[in-house]
């Protein structure tokens, strides 16, 4: 049975609806179908024409100088080719930064895992569900119950998000999706409290901390905590399915979801992750007990890959200037397929 009949059958039971097949995602079909190409550039290039307006890649294998890969537009609407270079928003790739800064604080006795949300926020006892009972090390895995907001009621990705309250204000008396630490379910409503409480236990922002303590030591310049930190010219523009509104001005400024950063930066902060250049051992063990060492991101106009593979040494970002549509799709398959190819090398 050749690849694309096997395929067709994996796919047409997913899209089909009361016996009619909805509609086959062909694009993604064809991703997955087309012969693979040679190089990651020719990946790359391929990942364009099957729909994704922008992408980025940078990989940073032992042995080998870091690669710098582009293509597609760094600007859609001016035309402008993509720059490997460009500043891009890794939205919840944000949240290992987070990590790492709790985890040093807690090495540093500021703040402990145990610590609940009513110790540090007080105020939002009768208004979460648990607070007494929900630690850091909850809100950190994803292990609280608290609702996340980006799934309620009265949230919207089209709307600048430039107070952060105004987001969790959506998740306040709300049920719990369960009992803390009974189950794992990811909330950016943790972030945004860990943010918080990060925030208080400083007595300045955690962005500036993050900046201060893990950046700066790294050499990292060309990262940000926040978009209104940065020239827009030097961001990449980011499109959703069908929709001709570039979204690169579009403020997200809740924790966990913010930042916005070159693929080589990210790819320098991941590889430090996992090297221990980023801790101390005692912190290395802290952050090992407490999150995970890779992560995806999405936010409108701007879907991200950010993982190490261990069985070839290398670290692998990837940054999609496309959501919406099949362009998930093709983004998996493109990191597949580009991670495969370094594996052949």
């Amino acid at each position: 049975m050749n690849l694309t009949v096997r395929l067709l059958r994996l796919i047409l039971p997913v899209v089909a609806i009361g016996g009619t097949v909805a509609f086959v995602p062909w694009d993604g079909v064809a991703a997955w179908v087309a012969p693979s190409p040679e190089t990651v550039q020719e990946q790359i290039e391929a990942a364009i024409d099957q729909g994704l307006d922008g992408i980025i890649v940078y990989v940073d294998q032992q042995g080998k100088a870091p690669a710098h890969y582009a293509a597609g537009w760094k600007n859609r609407a001016t035309q402008v080719p993509a720059d490997p270079h460009a500043l891009f928003k890794i939205a919840s790739i944000s949240k290992l930064y987070i990590a790492a800064a709790t985890a040093k604080l807690v090495q540093a006795a500021h703040l402990s895992l145990d610590d609940t949300l009513a110790d540090h926020l007080p105020s939002l006892v009768g208004r979460i569900e648990n607070a007494n009972q929900i630690t850091v090390r909850m809100l950190v895995q994803h292990r609280s119950g608290i609702p996340n907001f980006t799934n309620l009621e009265g949230f919207d990705w089209s709307k600048r998000q430039a107070d952060t309250r105004d987001n969790l204000t959506l998740a306040l008396d709300k049920p719990a999706d369960f009992a803390p630490d009974t189950r794992y379910a990811y909330s950016n409503t943790n972030y945004l409290l860990l943010g918080d409480i990060l925030d208080k236990v400083l007595g300045y922002s955690h962005h500036r901390y993050i900046q201060t303590d893990i950046l700066a030591p790294l050499g990292l310049t060309q990262t940000f905590g926040l978009i209104s930190q940065v020239d827009l010219e030097d961001v990449v523009s980011g499109y959703h399915h069908e929709l001709d509104t570039d979204h690169r001005a579009m403020d997200y400024m809740t924790p966990g979801g913010s930042m916005v950063a070159t693929a080589q930066d990210v790819g320098i902060f991941l590889r430090a992750l996992h090297d221990g250049a980023l801790f101390t051992e005692e912190e290395q063990a802290i952050y090992s007990s407490i999150y995970e060492y890779e992560h995806t991101g999405w936010v409108p106009g701007y879907q991200s890959i950010a993982r190490y593979h261990e069985d070839i040494d290398a670290v692998v970002i990837q940054l999609v200037s496309t959501t919406g549509g099949n362009s998930g799709m093709i983004a998996h398959i493109t990191y597949t397929r580009i991670v495969q190819l370094l594996r052949e090398q």
